[in-house]
């Protein structure tokens, strides 16, 4: 089973456990979106793109794991405002989706995890690698491909 015997990091287990019911670490959908808005302050929309997103095995149950790795991708409660926002302000039609121009043009602000500004080439990829078959970012592939650019260091 993925996940057994790695440890859980307290924090995300706390917020985790106050939603469990019987010690099993697993939330149905309407569970996990109500941790989700709670939680981290995301609009009943927001918190179900999310919950699809990060719904690994799309079996609509929230695993402690698929959790940990919401937590890991979005942080905590501020970092999740803060993600929100910054997709807000590059969703320039209000659609609830990035299309690509909007993506790129926002991409242009960001930078890599070595604080470093993004080239074109690279600010293709992550759309490439990020945007659906029908070209468009949701918030849940945004929290991804912000993860992704933390992570990212680039030519040396």
């Amino acid at each position: 089973m993925a996940g057994r015997g790695r440890k859980i990091p307290e924090q995300v287990l706390a917020i985790f456990d106050r939603y469990v019911e019987n010690n099993v670490r697993h939330l149905n959908k309407d569970e996990a979106v109500e941790m989700l808005q709670s939680e981290f302050g995301l609009s009943t929309e927001q918190a179900d793109n999310m919950f699809e997103t990060f719904d690994k095995d799309h079996n609509g149950i929230m695993s402690v794991w698929e959790f940990q790795q919401f937590y890991q991708c979005v942080g905590n409660r501020y970092d999740a405002q803060e993600m929100v926002n910054k997709f807000q302000e590059m969703d320039k039609d209000n659609s609830g989706l990035l299309d690509m121009e909007e993506a790129r043009e926002g991409l242009k602000t960001l930078t890599a995890g070595g604080g470093r500004a993004l080239e074109d080439k690279e600010i293709e990829f992550f759309l490439k690698s990020t945007a659906g078959d029908d070209n468009m970012i949701d918030l849940g592939k945004f929290a991804g491909l912000l993860f992704r650019l933390k992570l990212y260091k680039g030519p040396q």
